[in-house]
C-alpha cells in the first residue's frame, strides 16, 4: 500500500538502513539525510526540497521529480534518464553531480548554480532556457543536445560543438561562427 505524506520534515535520516516508503511526498523537506544506493523507484516527489543530502547512486526508475530543489547535495552517478517525465522539474544549487546521466531528459528552464558536473552526460537533452551559473562542466558531454537560449556565461571547463548540437542565441561569438566553444 502506497502512502501520501504532506508538509513533513525528515532530518538526519539514514534511508540506506530503512528505505523510504513508496508513495507520494508533497511539500516535504529532507535535511542531512543519507539516501546513498537507495531505491526510489516509482516514488513521487512534488514541491520537495533536499538539503545537504547524499543521494549518490540512487535508483530513479519512474521516480517523479516535480519542482524539486536540491541544495548542497552529493549526487554521484545518478541516472535521471529513467525518471518519470511527467512534470519533471528540478533545480540544483551547490551540488556535486559528477558522472550523472541526463540522456534524453527534458530539462527546459533548469537552473544549475555553483555546481560541479564532471563527466555528466547531457546527450540528446532539451536544455532550452536553462542556466549554468558558476558551474564546472569538466568533460561533460553535449551530443545532439538542444541548447537554445542556454546561459553558460559564468560556467567553465566545457566544450560545445555547434555542428552536433542545436544552439540558438549562442553564449559566445565563437559558437555563432561555428567554432567549438570551450569554457574558460
Amino acid at each position: 500500500m502506497e502512502i501520501y505524506i504532506e508538509d513533513k520534515e525528515f532530518e538526519k535520516m539514514v534511508f540506506t538502513e530503512k528505505p523510504l516508503k513508496k508513495g507520494e511526498y508533497e511539500y516535504c523537506t529532507f535535511s542531512n539525510c543519507d539516501f546513498s544506493n537507495s531505491d526510489l523507484t516509482q516514488i513521487i516527489f512534488s514541491e520537495c526540497e533536499f538539503i545537504n543530502c547524499n543521494l549518490s547512486m540512487v535508483k530513479l526508475t519512474e521516480t517523479a521529480l516535480r519542482n524539486v530543489k536540491f541544495k548542497d547535495c552529493k549526487m554521484l552517478g545518478l541516472n535521471f534518464e529513467n525518471c518519470n517525465e511527467f512534470g519533471l522539474e528540478m533545480s540544483f544549487e551547490n551540488c556535486v553531480l559528477n558522472h550523472c546521466i541526463f540522456y534524453k531528459s527534458k530539462l527546459k528552464n533548469t537552473n544549475f548554480k555553483n555546481s560541479q558536473l564532471h563527466e555528466t552526460d547531457f546527450g540528446e537533452c532539451d536544455l532550452t532556457n536553462s542556466i549554468f551559473d558558476n558551474c564546472d562542466l569538466t568533460r561533460a558531454t553535449f551530443d545532439n543536445t538542444i541548447l537554445e537560449n542556454v546561459n553558460f556565461k559564468t560556467a567553465y571547463n566545457f566544450e560545445i560543438d555547434p555542428e552536433i548540437n542545436r544552439v540558438k542565441n549562442p553564449p559566445s561569438k565563437k559558437v555563432a561562427l561555428g567554432l567549438p566553444l570551450k569554457g574558460a
